[in-house]
């Protein structure tokens, strides 16, 4: 295990409209308030369509490819990340998320795009102090998090 520590700085809470895209409007955001560093949730509907990443493909190859499945009916949502520099210093969502209709329910990353589906709730816990950043690890080409 790695760590760095943080401070708790400025907290941001967005009313997401229909149609917003996830992880866009969050970076896009963080890009604005310049925000390098949070603790991210999110509560709210995802629309039919939506894309999310739903675990790797079986095998040993160095870097697995993602599995990726579509919404196939609007669903219920919550979903917890981080959000940190990557290495060239762009703003990079790590968002993970449940997703559930009747009694079906899918859990994956949504990096691939979630559509909000009218109610999409968002709270933004800035980190401040922090060395932490995402860096390409060469065996398996992930972002991950490096507390340096």
């Amino acid at each position: 295990m790695k760590y760095t520590e943080a401070n708790l700085g400025r907290i941001f809470i967005l009313r997401l409209e229909h149609g917003d895209r996830i992880p866009d409007v969050i970076e896009g955001f963080a890009i604005d308030k310049q925000i390098e560093s949070a603790i991210v949730h999110f509560l709210g509907g995802a629309d039919t369509g939506s894309k999310v990443v739903v675990g790797p493909e079986e095998g040993a190859a160095a870097t697995p490819r993602p599995m990726v499945t579509e919404l196939l009916g609007t669903s219920e949502a919550v979903g917890v990340g981080t959000l940190f520099l990557n290495e060239q210093n762009k703003h990079k969502l790590h968002l993970h998320a449940a997703f559930g209709r009747e009694r079906e329910t899918i859990t994956g990353c949504t990096r691939e795009g979630v559509q909000v589906w009218h109610i999409g709730e968002v709270v933004i816990f800035e980190l401040c102090n922090t060395t932490a950043k995402r860096k390409v690890d060469l065996e398996t080409g992930f972002e991950l998090l490096e507390t340096e």
